[in-house]
């Protein structure tokens, strides 16, 4: 199915928010970006921060559907899942025009916990704890949510390491950490 002129629009969006961050893209360079005028922009989204929040949205669908497909697809047992999490993370690290975690973005650019861009970053975050939750629970966790804190930690540290630090292997940091939190929760 073609999408409609919406869906191309946030898609497009998306990319250039992700490339230049959120602040820094006014409605000019989307329009420029985008090939979209104004006019149809505004037909579509009220405001900049509608097509941001649409933006992540379609982020967030896209991100957790590609790490969790690709997760499952490289282990075999719910505790693999916890540790191959950093493995994926590792392939998207390398990826041509890897820019880091949007939601971090996000969050540090819409910092009032009430703002609709900050509560969407949040709840993306959510998601991913409870998914994490849920394999640990699986795993056989002693206590599933403070073990899936401590490995979602991981992977937003690994991620943040990965955009900053230049010298290191974030994601196998990350991985070998996780590794002793989950002996110890299993234990």
């Amino acid at each position: 199915m073609r999408p409609n002129k919406r869906d191309e629009l946030v898609s497009k969006a998306l990319k250039v928010f992700y490339r230049d961050g959120f602040h820094a893209t006014g409605m000019d360079k989307l329009v420029v970006e985008t090939g979209v005028s104004k006019t149809s922009m505004y037909k579509h989204f009220r405001t900049k921060e509608d097509l941001i929040v649409a933006a992540l949205r379609l982020r967030d669908e896209n991100f957790r559907n590609w790490f969790f497909q690709r997760i499952d697809d490289m282990a075999e047992t719910p505790a693999d899942q916890i540790i191959v999490s950093f493995d994926a993370l590792k392939e998207w690290f390398e990826e041509d025009g890897f820019r880091g975690c949007m939601f971090i973005k996000a969050g540090a650019e819409y910092q009032d916990k009430d703002h609709p861009i900050h509560v969407q970053a949040a709840e993306h975050k959510q998601l991913l704890l409870e998914h994490f939750t849920a394999i640990a629970r699986q795993a056989g966790a002693h206590d599933p949510r403070k073990l899936a804190s401590q490995i979602v930690l991981l992977q937003e540290g690994a991620i943040v390491s990965a955009v900053l630090l230049k010298n290191c292997d974030p994601a196998e940091d990350a991985k070998d950490a996780a590794k002793h939190l989950l002996a110890k929760a299993l234990a």
